[in-house]
């Protein structure tokens, strides 16, 4: 590259460089003539919410022993509800378990009154039905021995060739 060329192209440089100088200052005095207008129209603001914060923060400070003493007392009210939730956890757990230990007994004297049943009534059909079914059939034995001899009347040769006959 000429030095005549790297002349122009410098002299190039140095003018852009002063052209974004000149809209940098454009720039930020455009900011601020802005920002003096929103000052100026926040300062009203300003002015009428000055007061209405030293309020609330009066009402604040106020309650804050408030809010403490309130948190204090849940903190209480935690730990007593905590308290009363293991005392009710200890009780279903010992309740549990005492019904578990009375299903218990109550499944083994049950088991025992039927395993008794069962005993009782091998005893009764041992001891009294089969006598009583002995018994019957006597008795049952004497009543057909008792009808054949009332009966005396024996059947014709012909009546008990037949019967033999439908044997055949």
């Amino acid at each position: 590259m000429s030095e005549e060329t790297f002349r122009w192209v410098i002299t190039a440089g140095v003018a852009l460089s002063a052209l974004m100088t000149v809209v940098t200052a454009g720039a930020m005095f455009a900011v601020y003539r802005t920002s003096k207008r929103l000052e100026e129209r926040a300062s009203p603001l300003l002015d009428k919410a000055g007061p209405i914060l030293d309020k609330a923060r009066a009402i604040v400070d106020g309650a804050q022993p408030k809010i403490e003493d309130m948190l204090a007392k849940s903190q209480e009210m935690v730990a007593v509800a905590r308290e009363q939730v293991r005392r009710l956890d200890d009780l279903v757990t010992e309740t549990a378990d005492r019904a578990r230990l009375q299903i218990d007994r109550i499944e083994v004297v049950v088991e025992d009154t039927v395993n008794r049943v069962h005993e009782t009534t091998a005893a009764v059909q041992g001891t009294i039905l089969k006598p009583v079914r002995e018994v019957n059939g006597v008795v049952h034995g004497l009543r057909a021995a008792l009808a054949t001899l009332a009966r005396r009347n024996r059947a014709s040769v012909d009546h008990a060739t037949q019967d033999e006959e439908m044997f055949i």
